[in-house]
């Protein structure tokens, strides 16, 4: 019995040890506890620009401007130097940055992030997603991992990192606005990303990248109606960019689909006149003769319902349907004419460089 006492009497006092000892720990270190723990750690996206920033290079651009007080007669020219910032996507030298950096630039310098130096073959442009495809030639370089920006989602954080003013591998955070932004006269096919990260002079051809480091846009243009306005930056998608990369490489060049028509957006009240219930169906305004749409007896005045099993919301869509369809193959039309439902066959040809 006494032995049994004597027991007891060593656990409780180890137990009060141990609880004491515990109790120092925690005033000492209260991050080791699991619950104090994920409650004071910082959130950072260190490890996402490590993978990526080495990849997202500055580039020096000069061109011939003349002075606006110049004459025909006496024309003055001054030599103009911009920033900007491109991106590796592929090992061998491949890059990508907006086209409107390098049009007509008398001069274009790639600095990488390790701060070599070199001139960029120009491999193509294309003015239409204002993208442009450069190749250095530097052996192995630090390329970029490519995401899907068709699984990004408003709320997302997403990060932008260029060369705004000149400072280089800058990164600004921030959210997904909204996706699939058109309407904005910048470039002739948009479906940008809208992002409040920060996007600055010097940040046009940067990275827009997730939080795993993973590439998911090109930076290319911020809204700035006025003074005031701040957070609205836009980003071309990296599904867009792979297929115009695709091209570039493959023909030079980005060929599209093109059908002869212009259409336009129709008013809640138009859908209501013509009896469509929903937000579906476009106008068409412009049938332009002895185009694909005109020869398969599309007019002016029609609605289009759907084109090949898709159902047709807006003007833009309608655009990237026919421009992502390859010339010689077709389009399926479902429009309504006069009240009544028809269906059309157009074959695409290929889109000229003046489509109007």
């Amino acid at each position: 019995m006494a032995g049994l006492k004597s027991a007891l009497i060593f656990l409780l006092q180890s137990i009060v040890a141990g609880l004491a000892v515990a109790f120092i720990v925690v005033l000492a270190r209260p991050d080791l506890m699991p619950g104090i723990a994920a409650e004071n750690a910082l959130a950072s996206y260190a490890d996402a620009v490590d993978l990526s920033s080495a990849a997202v290079a500055n580039i020096y651009t000069k061109r011939l401007v003349q002075d606006e007080e110049s004459t025909t007669a006496h024309a003055r020219f001054r030599i103009d130097t911009s920033f900007a910032s491109a991106v590796i996507i592929d090992p061998e030298g491949y890059l990508v940055t907006n086209y409107h950096v390098v049009a007509a630039a008398a001069e274009i310098r790639v600095q990488l992030s390790d701060g070599r130096i070199t001139e960029p073959m120009i491999v193509g442009v294309d003015m239409e997603t204002d993208l442009a495809l450069l190749k250095i030639d530097l052996g192995i370089v630090p390329a970029i991992k490519l995401g899907s920006s068709a699984k990004l989602r408003i709320g997302d954080v997403v990060l932008a990192i260029g060369n705004p003013y000149g400072l280089t591998t800058s990164v600004t955070q921030g959210i997904v606005s909204a996706t699939g932004r058109g309407l904005l006269n910048l470039v002739t096919f948009e479906n940008f990303i809208q992002t409040d990260a920060a996007i600055n002079a010097g940040n046009s051809g940067g990275a827009l990248i997730n939080s795993r480091g993973e590439l998911v846009g090109i930076n290319t243009a911020v809204l700035a109606q006025d003074p005031g306005t701040e957070g609205i930056g836009f980003a071309i998608p990296v599904d867009l960019v792979r297929g115009v990369v695709d091209q570039i490489k493959q023909n030079g060049r980005v060929i599209r689909g093109y059908m002869g028509l212009m259409p336009d957006d129709l008013t809640d009240a138009e859908r209501l006149a013509i009896g469509i219930e929903g937000g579906n169906g476009i106008l068409l305004v412009e049938v332009y003769e002895g185009g694909p749409a005109a020869m398969a007896d599309l007019r002016r005045g029609d609605v289009i319902l759907e084109m090949n099993g898709e159902t047709v919301y807006s003007q833009r869509q309608a655009l990237l349907i026919s421009a992502s369809t390859s010339p010689g193959d077709t389009v399926e039309v479902v429009g309504l004419r006069d009240g009544r439902r028809f269906e059309v066959s157009v074959t695409v040809v290929e889109r000229p460089d003046d489509p109007l």
